[in-house]
Order: C-alpha cells, then sequence, then structure tokens
C-alpha cells in the first residue's frame, strides 16, 4: 500500500463523500431560495461505481468516510451506498453528515447496513430563528432524527452549528446546555466562503474567539482537551468534563497543516481540499474502462498538487466555483 502522501508531508487517511448535491433545506449560508441547477442524475456516481472508488481509495490507505452532500439522506440508495462501502474488504469507519430530516425514517436501516455515526447539522434550537435560516419549517424533524439516530446506535452524535451574528449569535450558551443534558456532542463551525452567491461577509462571522467569549460569560469554564490530531474541530471539556464542546475555527485558526482530507464529489471529481480550484475527473476514466491503478494514479497526482492551505483573508484567495453542496462538506 501507497498512502496518499502530498509534498508537504501529509497522509491522507480520510474521505468525504458526497452522495448528492440536492438539499431539502436553503441555509441562506450556503444555497439562495431557488436553489440551484442541480447535477443530472445520469452524472452521478452510480452505488457500485462509488463502491469501487472507495475499494481503491482504501488500498491507497483512506481508513475513515464521511457520507456527504448537499444532503446525503435524499439519495434513494443510500441504504445500499452504506452496505456497499461496509461489505468492503479491510471496511473504513463509516459516518455521515446530514441534516437530520429523514434520520427518523432512516436511522435503524442506516445502522443495520454498516453506518457507525452520524453529525446532524442543526443553527438554532428556536423554530422559528431555524425557519427563517433555511426557509423551511423543519425544526421538529431535525430534533426527532437525532432522537432516532440515538436510539439507533449511531453515536457519537456530533451536532455542527454555524452562528450568524445578529441572528443566531445569543444562542451559544442556551445551544451547549441543551447538548450537554441531551448527550450529544455540539461543534460551532466557522461561517466559511463557500456560498454560490459569493456573498460571504466576514463582519457577519462569529469566530472561535466570540464563542469562548459568549461561552465564558455565561458561566462555562472550558479547558482545552488533549489529543486533537487531524480533526478539524478544537475541542474543549466543560465544567472538567466529561462533557465537551467543538469549535472549527476554519476561518480564524485553520489548521490545513495537519489536514488529511480528500474529497469526491457526487458527480466524481477527486478533490484534495475543500478549497481546491481545481479537481480530477475520476468518472469518465471510470466509465471507459480504467484500471484500479490508473485511478489510483489520478488520486495521486491530485494529492500531489495539494495547496498548503487555504489562504482565506489573503489576496491571493480564489473561492471555489463550486459551492459547499456541489462539493459535499
Amino acid at each position: 500500500m501507497r498512502p496518499l502522501v502530498d509534498r508537504f508531508g501529509r497522509v491522507h487517511r480520510d474521505l468525504r463523500l458526497s452522495l448528492t448535491d440536492k438539499c431539502s433545506l436553503r441555509c441562506r449560508y450556503c444555497m439562495p431560495a431557488e436553489g440551484l441547477p442541480w447535477t443530472p442524475t445520469e452524472s452521478l456516481l452510480t452505488a457500485p461505481e462509488i463502491e469501487r472508488v472507495v475499494r481503491v481509495a482504501v488500498g491507497r490507505g483512506i481508513r475513515s468516510v464521511r457520507l456527504t452532500g448537499g444532503e446525503p439522506l435524499l439519495r434513494a440508495d443510500v441504504v445500499e451506498v452504506v452496505d456497499r462501502i461496509a461489505s468492503l474488504p479491510q471496511a473504513p469507519e463509516i459516518s455521515m453528515t446530514t441534516n437530520g430530516i429523514r434520520l427518523e425514517a432512516l436511522a435503524v436501516n442506516l445502522k443495520s447496513a454498516g453506518l457507525q455515526r452520524v453529525n446532524v447539522s442543526l443553527d438554532s434550537l428556536d423554530r422559528d430563528t431555524f425557519a427563517s435560516l433555511t426557509l423551511r419549517d423543519r425544526h421538529d424533524d431535525v430534533v426527532r432524527g437525532i432522537e432516532a439516530a440515538k436510539s439507533a446506535g449511531l453515536t457519537p452524535i456530533k451536532v455542527n452549528a454555524v452562528l450568524i451574528r445578529g441572528i443566531n449569535d445569543h444562542e451559544a450558551p442556551a445551544m451547549l446546555r441543551w447538548a450537554l443534558d441531551i448527550g450529544v456532542r455540539l461543534r460551532f463551525i466557522e461561517q466559511m466562503p463557500l456560498d454560490p452567491q459569493h456573498s460571504w461577509d466576514r463582519s457577519m462571522m462569529v469566530t472561535r474567539e466570540d464563542v469562548l467569549t459568549a461561552l465564558a460569560q455565561a458561566g462555562f469554564t472550558l479547558s482545552p482537551a488533549v489529543g486533537r490530531g487531524s480533526a478539524p474541530a478544537e475541542e474543549f471539556e466543560v465544567n472538567g468534563g466529561p462533557g465537551r464542546v467543538g469549535i472549527v475555527g476554519a476561518v480564524t485558526r485553520p489548521f490545513c497543516g495537519d489536514c488529511d482530507r480528500v474529497r469526491l464529489s457526487a458527480d466524481g471529481q477527486f478533490r484534495s481540499c475543500l478549497f481546491a480550484v481545481g479537481e480530477r475527473d475520476l468518472r469518465t476514466p471510470l466509465r471507459a474502462g480504467a484500471s484500479d491503478t490508473e485511478l489510483s494514479e489520478l488520486m495521486t497526482a491530485e494529492v500531489r498538487d495539494k495547496f498548503a492551505g487555504h489562504q482565506i483573508g489573503e489576496s491571493q484567495f480564489q473561492q471555489p466555483t463550486r459551492p459547499m453542496s456541489a462539493i459535499g462538506g
């Protein structure tokens, strides 16, 4: 096995795999109200094609696969995809990032197929604020989805929250109390410039320091946890533990130097970084009869070209042409 190593010596072990660019919400920092032109079904990788690419990636040292979107649970064959990956020799750890809306219906089947845990996006505890942020009145569905995931054993459950100044930033303490009470791991994520409207405004972003200050003022004592490794979230023990809260300071505290992630879009484009401006087409050679070795070498070439960091805030930064929903989170 030759690991996927870039020119900076970073070894890549984590694959973020998008199943669809479609989503059932319209989060204002991610997608316009009218939606986007969706990728045609025939351009999406099929379940057998996904299985093959993952098998090749596992042979190059990939040890964890996170299924993403868009909203991965909108994919009709999502349970089959999980089952195929879980059935691979030396199967990777399989997790999923979801908005949770269809979790209530699918959690048990996903667990049986081999899914191990979920990250659920929830930006507000208030139903009206949630509806304002997402343009959909589906807050109750998300909460029921979290409960269903707990009952099915898709744990530890992580809840991802993006705070926006003047809208939901005041909720940080309440969200942490809620997360500790129900036994999920809360993670606050700095808003990143990945919206198709290119309307990201740094002044509206709630930063890592903002969150830490708000939690401290609310009476929480936070102590840095050890052993972060390549994880995107910086974790803090809450009031001496065992509860924890995470903060993904992707903009103000970039963790690019320890990044071990690569990405595969739903239409088969292999990317070395969320903010990469280029990508390698795996779908075309895959459908043209490429060998496993040829697919593997395309992965090698893409990882070799990975740059040192995303450069957000610097003059040379270029926002990717693909939005977050098309890349996969």
